[in-house]
């Protein structure tokens, strides 16, 4: 619990140049983790373009491994040193992903890439209305809906099988609903800064806590930064913002990102933030190469389902194994209402990651590969 994951060199040299060799070697090798990773991920996609022309009007909404027999590729994370021995104890091995809002299975590449590796079975669905799930956004109006194909996968499940949920941000509504339905088939659940919520309780809440707190922050923040310079202002999300989520109220109003998908006369249905806004909230330490791929890929957010309170039950979500994961540098969701929300709805375990953004399947993958695999060993 409150453990930190940070990249560490190795044990240092005698000798300031041996050290500096050093250094350069771990970033070398950052760069070929970088790009093998991203090599994985292009196979995946190639491999779900091609399930997605097979199937007509029925697509493949899962991404993970496509063969139960492993491939013999030098791993550099691992230095072609096999997986953890005592990975071959963990009871539950299916890891089913489950993305926040925007984003679809395709934002968890380097997480499948990184459990594929080490033997375990992940699987990463698209909600209803996202990544290559053809519904049209406007048209998702409930969290059972949006949640329907990870419901549908937990269905299908063997009786006597059982999973590890992971959500991120939003999605952490759909894992919710998940344990207070399926409990039975789930041993864990992983709350990734994600809408852990309480009895009663919406997502949008959550995020209305976060500007709420931020607000006045902000706002002296952006005062003196104006009038010192614009440099640092342009790394902060718009002050605007924060007013514009303050509550749901102002925000379904008077919000410049609603969509109204029936008629500007009709209540909004979906929103989407600007580049802009995505980047100083959603990827403030994530590579070029995955905001890049982000703000191509990301889709419109049904309003419906974050606006929906969540029914939950002592006996079936209260009794569930909940662990959460902290970013802390993040600036949609920041430490101080993860904090709360863990304070409030109190988890089995508690991890943290240092220097990740909301995004750490990006920014920090590596870190959050450790905290999964340390979640799934645990009895």
């Amino acid at each position: 619990m409150g453990n930190k994951f940070i990249c560490m060199t190795k044990k240092d040299g005698k000798e300031n140049g041996s050290r500096s060799k050093r250094v350069g070697r771990s970033q070398r090798k950052l760069l070929v983790e970088e790009e093998f990773l991203h090599r994985q991920a292009l196979s995946m996609a190639i491999q779900q373009h091609q399930l997605s022309q097979r199937f007509d009007g029925s697509m493949s909404r899962r991404i993970g491994s496509t063969s139960s027999r492993r491939h013999t590729v030098p791993d550099p994370l691992s230095n072609g040193k096999q997986g953890p021995e005592n990975l071959e104890n963990v009871k539950t091995k299916k890891i089913v992903l489950v993305h926040g809002e925007g984003f679809g299975a395709w934002s968890w590449y380097k997480t499948i890439a990184l459990l594929d590796e080490v033997g375990l079975e992940p699987t990463a669905l698209d909600l209803k209305g996202s990544g290559i799930d053809r519904t049209d956004t406007n048209t998702v109006t409930t969290l059972v809906d949006y949640s329907k194909p990870l419901t549908d996968y937990l269905e299908n499940l063997p009786e006597d099988e059982k999973v590890i949920l992971v959500g991120h941000s939003s999605g952490g509504a759909c894992v919710s609903y998940a344990l207070e339905h399926f409990s039975q088939k789930i041993s864990k659940a992983v709350y990734l800064c994600a809408t852990m919520v309480s009895d009663g309780q919406r997502p949008f809440d959550v995020f209305a806590e976060e500007m709420h707190w931020s607000k006045s922050v902000l706002l002296n923040a952006w005062q003196v930064l104006w009038q010192n310079t614009s440099t640092y202002c342009n790394s902060l999300p718009e002050f605007p913002l924060a007013f514009e989520l303050g509550s749901s109220e102002l925000f379904l109003k008077e919000s410049e990102f609603l969509i109204h998908g029936n008629g500007k006369d009709q209540p909004p249905t979906a929103f989407m933030f600007a580049q802009q806004q995505l980047k100083g909230l959603y990827f403030n330490q994530s590579p070029t190469k995955d905001v890049a791929l982000a703000t191509v890929s990301m889709r419109p957010i049904p309003l419906g389902p974050i606006m929906e309170k969540l029914s939950l039950s002592q006996e079936n979500y209260g009794k569930s194994r909940r662990f959460f994961i902290q970013t802390l540098d993040d600036r949609a969701l920041s430490p101080d209402v993860q904090e709360k929300l863990v304070g409030e709805n109190p988890p089995e375990g508690v991890f943290k990651i240092k220097g990740s953004d909301h995004c750490p399947f990006f920014s920090k993958p590596q870190s959050l590969h450790k905290i999964l695999i340390e979640i799934a060993q645990i009895p």
